[in-house]
């Protein structure tokens, strides 16, 4: 059974009680905002404890260290640059990993974390769809017109997407982010701008998408000291260690994957104990749909991996996450799991 919406947004005419009891403001499982408070303090060093006039340069420090690893076999990066999640200290810094010796670099903003990142032979046609996705025309659409044609499906928008968004992921206040298959950023943005975790990553396989997002985050100069950094990657191959990441999400995202069950095991893979993964995506049908009018999966939907409400649950449970929860409206679902 889906769960509603919370208070603030009841102009969709429901109310908000997810299944997950970390969701709950009132649940004794949801940690406290002290407790929060020391979880990410010993990620850093103790002198935050003693010197407050060093915590910040600490605090940026400790949010870059051993985040990123080699998509081809998981170990961390050494760094060598400026600290930092910043897009400018993101491109003047260079990865390289120590056991398999491959470099990574960063073009134009964003750092390639993919596997093709340097080869100059080989090339690599993606689906349909993502090809789709990587095209310039696309990617200076999808906020000028594409984007706002989703609220035919169901979809409320994206400012209340994000309050919702932000319901589910309270537990994560003040960790790392992944915003999984970004797009131009339209909510890598927002997540930055709230202040709410101590790193935002906005994660895209398009080259052009990730362009998009920088050419948006130099319009707004709220986002100019911001912790968000532009990774290009392959959400089959994500270039994080094992439980690293508090949080992730995909907004209108797992459709487009070419295998979402590859997409949400790699997911559930670099969540830590706890950590939450929310997302919205289109259904095939409803539970509410007439039988006659229940689209099959092949035919003229095969470009995408349009699925039902169940086939989600099936899946993530299959990964090891737990605690699902959804809300569906019409063909609209946004859904949230936890790693255990």
């Amino acid at each position: 059974m889906a769960a509603a919406l919370p208070t603030s947004l009841r102009p969709l005419h429901q109310s908000f009680s997810p299944k997950c009891p970390c969701l709950s403001h009132h649940s004794q499982l949801r940690p406290s905002s002290s407790s929060l408070r020391f979880r990410f303090a010993v990620r850093a060093s103790s002198v935050i404890a003693l010197e407050a006039d060093l915590s910040t340069q600490q605090q940026t420090q400790d949010v870059e260290t051993n985040l990123f690893a080699c998509p081809v076999c998981y170990e961390p990066l050494i760094r060598k640059g400026p600290p930092g999640l910043n897009s400018p200290a993101i491109y003047r810094s260079a990865f390289k990993c120590k056991n398999c010796d491959k470099s990574y670099t960063s073009r134009d903003n964003f750092l390639d974390l993919t596997l093709i990142s340097g080869l100059k032979e080989y090339t690599e046609v993606r689906p349909a769809m993502t090809e789709l996705f990587r095209s310039r025309f696309v990617s200076f659409l999808y906020e000028r017109g594409w984007r706002q044609n989703f609220n035919r499906s169901g979809f409320p928008g994206p400012d209340e997407e994000f309050v919702m968004a932000q319901e589910y992921l309270k537990p994560t206040q003040g960790g790392i982010l992944v915003d999984v298959s970004c797009g131009s950023g339209l909510f890598s943005r927002k997540f930055a701008k709230s202040g709410t975790y101590s790193g935002v990553i906005a994660l895209d396989y398009s080259e052009n998408m990730l362009r998009q997002c920088h050419d948006f985050i130099k319009q707004d100069r709220s986002l100019s000291a911001a912790n968000l950094a532009l990774v290009r990657a392959d959400v089959n191959r994500l270039p994080f260690a094992s439980g690293s990441i508090d949080a992730v999400h995909a907004g209108a995202a797992l459709h487009c994957w070419p295998s979402p069950s590859n997409a949400v095991a790699e997911i559930s893979r670099i969540l830590r104990s706890g950590g939450i993964f929310v997302g919205t995506t289109f259904l095939r049908y409803n539970a509410s749909t007439p039988i006659i009018f229940r689209r099959p999966r092949q035919g003229v939907l095969q470009n995408f991996n349009y699925l039902t409400e169940d086939e989600i649950e099936d899946l993530f449970t299959s990964c090891g996450l737990i605690n699902y929860t959804k809300y569906v409206q019409r063909s609209f679902i946004m859904f949230s799991a936890q790693k255990p």
